[in-house]
């Protein structure tokens, strides 16, 4: 697989040899903001900074924005200079659903900075604890950049663009969601027309580690134009980090995803399948 992934034996490696390297533990539950910090102060990867979903990867929600809009680019450069990131810098990301929530969100964020060396911890926090390596409890030592990132608004889809329907357009949420048969947290139920129902959770095994190629392949549908969604812009990020793994072009993103777009009740909404 692509080096979008690391293993927890690989980054035990690099931490043992040394290389110069931030990890962020992204851990998070979407309905406590509060649990991400809570899981990190409990024990995390040595060295590991607390990315917090709601505080450094989002902006506050609005009804244009959705649930979880991108940051500020200066907010989100600031942050990226208190974690002590810099391009030579390798950057392991992780949290406890394999990528599902935060992680696979905060590698792409990584990505619109234009970082050239960041990765997903394929297992996250279970394979870590399941190879018996090390945890720490406390803050560590940290040191801060000076970095001016350079962001790459190209991989950013509008609810316009989405609108226009000549995209392959992903939907990562599951599948009673999209198919309209329930909806917990936004304000209708449905998915946008012409999108197809790819979950997030179906591009790992029980492990909570990216399947085989073979399998990946397909499950992800084609095109030269491709768009990914889900609630709120995170969980989507698991399914560009997919394409990714596989060698793929990376489908743009629709930050606002169907949190933003049903707040509008002059978009369309499908529901039933795909």
């Amino acid at each position: 697989m692509s080096s979008a992934l690391v293993s927890a034996a690989r980054l035990a490696d690099w931490m043992a040899e040394q290389r110069p390297l931030v990890v962020l533990d992204a851990r998070a539950r979407l309905t406590d903001a509060d649990a991400g910090h809570a899981l990190w102060a409990e024990g995390h990867i040595p060295g590991a900074r607390h990315a917090d979903m709601d505080r450094d990867l989002s902006a506050p929600p609005s009804a244009a924005g959705g649930r979880h809009p991108l940051p500020a680019e200066a907010d989100f450069a600031a942050r990226l200079r208190d974690w002590g990131i810099t391009p030579d810098r390798t950057v392991v990301v992780y949290d406890d659903t394999g990528g599902q929530i935060a992680a696979a969100r905060a590698w792409w964020m990584l990505k619109w900075a234009g970082h050239p060396a960041a990765h997903v911890l394929d297992g996250g926090w279970s394979a870590w604890q399941a190879g018996g390596y090390p945890v720490e409890i406390g803050a560590p030592l940290t040191d801060t950049s000076d970095w001016q990132p350079e962001f790459d608004d190209r991989l950013i889809a509008s609810a316009d663009d989405v609108a226009r329907g000549d995209a392959v357009l992903l939907d990562a949420r599951a599948g009673e969601r999209f198919r309209g048969e329930v909806e917990p947290l936004d304000a209708a139920a449905g998915h946008i027309p012409g999108a197809r129902s790819v979950p997030g959770a179906s591009m790992l095994d029980a492990q909570g580690a990216f399947l085989p190629s073979a399998d990946l392949e397909r499950a992800l549908p084609r095109g030269d134009d491709v768009i990914a969604y889900c609630g709120s812009g995170i969980s989507a990020c698991q399914l560009i980090l997919a394409h990714a793994v596989l060698g793929r072009p990376l489908p743009r993103l629709y930050p606002g995803s169907w949190s933003a777009w049903s707040s509008d009740p002059a978009r369309p909404v499908a529901t039933g399948p795909e």
